[in-house]
């Protein structure tokens, strides 16, 4: 790939072309027009008309009640289907004449379908390597730390960077959600308040959350990826090898071994990363169009001027440590970068980001201890997220929260965003809970779920910045307690 070119320079190309390819085919095979409720309403009055039935019955006085609005006719009559739903096969029927939910041209799902095989390809490839080497550099990392002290603080200055970063991200997402006043100024149809959102916010337990970092199996642990117990289970097993002194060493060099094995399986994978991203751009450009981007065009450029703030107040504070060399972070991180930005997964981009901090001259130990973890407590891009959209949500059904309320808020997600390790949606889980815990409608969340794709994209990327200035941060601090015989393989 060097020959003609670097990682960096193909995936611009495949980012660039999935976008021209997915506009291509979402002008090429538009999706069907979508009925109104009016129109899904009439549908469904056909529907009753042929087959008298007790749900016919009640769902044909729901069409027929002049006394209610058009909007609580479609709720009754769903609420009324979704409550009746059973072995009957006339449910479904009643159920499609009602749906007027976007849909999606039949040919270009199958042609978006194939392209998906791509993306799943790689991300599960990179899954596949990413619990063997935060395993295998944990371990060897914290081994050559050689004692408890040591990781202690290590662990110490590691958790006040990610705190700082954290409350900075929220602060900074809070701020801007109330200098720009996006949910005041955005033209779409507000879901009814009682709609479910169909996330889940059963995660969000302090209890939960303690049981769920300790591991009963690791084996189990890496089979579903769940890096937290992987990096519990780590620095036990990495704190009893450094106490077995020369008796460890060969478990020490078989982990080291076993890291760089995973590194150079990282390079190989890489070479499919193109084409992952071709796929995923288009995917994501195919299915939502022009559409979508000129009914959010104003929130998603907002919350990516407050995404781009963060990078600048991240890379400054780089400066601060590094000096001129934050150049060379920045250029060192630019393909990592963008594979978290393209395929929307700050995983995706965990073996790669490893990789370069190393080249720039972060040591080993360092990087294995502080990366994992951050991948846990340290999603900067997903916390600004977090207080902007909630405090959104809030001004589109025009609630006004107190300075007061909000900073309970920003606490309450402080806290709650550090229990969210290997949920799936992670940051919609949280802003679900704290928008029930605050009396805002959850079904505000809807409003999100449309761009929620291309959010994800942008704060993906910003995480992968926070934890490579998270490394350099830590290892810059560590300079002093530097001994080279440690870092000797």
């Amino acid at each position: 790939m060097k020959k003609f070119g670097g990682l960096s320079t193909w995936i611009f190309i495949a980012l660039f072309i999935g976008i021209g390819v997915g506009y291509a085919l979402n002008v090429s095979y538009p999706a069907p027009i979508q009925k109104s409720k009016k129109e899904a309403l009439e549908q469904l009055a056909k529907e009753l008309s042929a087959q008298p039935t007790p749900t016919a019955d009640e769902l044909a006085a729901i069409v027929s009640n002049d006394s209610i609005s058009e909007n609580e006719k479609y709720d009754a009559a769903l609420a009324c289907i979704n409550k009746s739903k059973n072995a009957s096969s006339e449910l479904s029927k009643y159920q499609k004449s009602i749906d007027v939910s976007e849909s999606q041209n039949v040919t270009l799902k199958k042609i978006l379908e194939m392209l998906s095989i791509f993306t799943d390809i790689f991300l599960r490839l990179i899954k596949m390597i990413i619990a063997p080497l935060v395993l295998a550099t944990l371990v060897a990392g914290v081994a050559k730390l050689g004692d408890m002290k040591t990781v202690g603080r290590i662990g110490g200055k590691t958790m006040l960077w990610f705190v700082s970063a954290s409350f900075i991200s929220l602060l900074l997402g809070a701020l801007l959600v109330n200098l720009y006043q996006p949910g005041k100024s955005l033209q779409v149809p507000l879901p009814p308040e009682a709609m479910e959102s169909g996330i889940d916010k059963a995660a969000l337990t302090l209890k939960g959350f303690v049981v769920h970092i300790v591991p009963s199996s690791v084996i189990e642990s890496m089979a579903t990826n769940e890096i937290l117990q992987i990096v519990i289970f780590a620095l036990f097993f990495g704190t009893a090898t450094a106490a077995l002194g020369k008796k460890g060493e060969i478990i020490v060099r078989a982990m080291d071994a076993l890291g760089h094995v995973m590194l150079r399986i990282t390079s190989m994978v890489m070479y499919v990363a193109p084409f992952a991203v071709f796929a995923a751009m288009t995917s994501v450009v195919a299915k939502k169009g022009i559409s979508v981007l000129s009914s959010y065009a104003l929130f998603i450029g907002e919350f990516y001027s407050g995404l781009f703030l963060l990078w600048i107040i991240l890379l400054f504070v780089a400066f601060l440590i590094v000096g001129k060399r934050v150049v060379q972070l920045t250029a060192r991180i630019k393909a990592p970068l963008l594979l978290a930005f393209s395929t929307a997964s700050s995983e995706a981009a965990y073996p790669k980001l490893l990789e370069e901090l190393e080249r720039f001259g972060c040591r080993n130990r360092i990087v294995s201890f502080v990366l994992p973890l951050g991948y846990s407590f340290n999603l900067d891009g997903s916390m600004m997220y977090m207080t902007f959209a909630s405090l959104f949500i809030a001004q589109s059904y025009g609630i006004d929260l107190s300075w007061a309320d909000q900073a309970a808020m920003l606490l309450t997600l402080m806290v709650t965003s550090k229990g969210i390790a290997g949920v799936p949606r992670a940051s919609l889980v949280v802003i679900a809970g704290t928008l029930a815990t605050f009396g805002i409608p959850e079904a505000g969340l809807l409003l999100l779920l449309g761009v929620d794709h291309i959010l994800d994209m942008g704060r993906s990327a910003t995480n992968v910045v926070g934890n490579a200035v998270a490394a350099v941060a830590v290892n810059r601090w560590e300079e002093k307690n530097y001994n080279p015989e440690e870092e000797k393989d």
